[in-house]
């Protein structure tokens, strides 16, 4: 309930604080062409990227404040936000029962930090390092 709450409110700030905050065109982070190129995206994926953000710890943090700027429709939202905190509950508690009275895990915690870490990281990498080629070869 809390996750859902709190991007909820989170999508609320973007709806109707993000759009002024865009306003400045000397920004090189936030800027009027990131502005349209959120709006496009959430049209396309704003479902499956509300979803999977949950996932994604950073990203997490930045999705409802981008989909509320990206004025995605609050019902849609919301619809998601809850199917994605749903399917985020049913799969990291039973995981969290099954793993950890594990004595290999209670054993190397700090390798499970890692990994999380590592994995939570990997698709930021990934989407780097696409932009970046796609760049290269713009100018290539």
């Amino acid at each position: 309930i809390a996750a859902v709450m709190g991007d909820a409110v989170n999508y609320a700030v973007g709806h109707r604080v993000g759009p002024a905050v865009f306003r400045r065109e000397d920004s090189w982070l936030l800027n009027k062409a990131h502005l349209l190129r959120a709006q496009a995206f959430y049209e396309k994926y704003g479902a499956k990227a509300i979803v999977i953000a949950r996932f994604v710890p950073i990203v997490r943090t930045f999705a409802p404040f981008v989909a509320g700027v990206g004025k995605m429709e609050y019902r849609r939202f919301f619809f998601y936000n809850i199917a994605g905190a749903f399917a985020w509950v049913a799969l990291f508690i039973p995981a969290g029962f099954i793993f950890a009275n594990q004595p290999i895990v209670k054993k190397n915690f700090h390798y499970v930090i890692l990994g999380i870490i590592v994995l939570s990281i990997l698709p930021a990498v990934f989407e780097v390092a696409r932009e970046w080629m796609k760049q290269r070869s713009k100018s290539a």
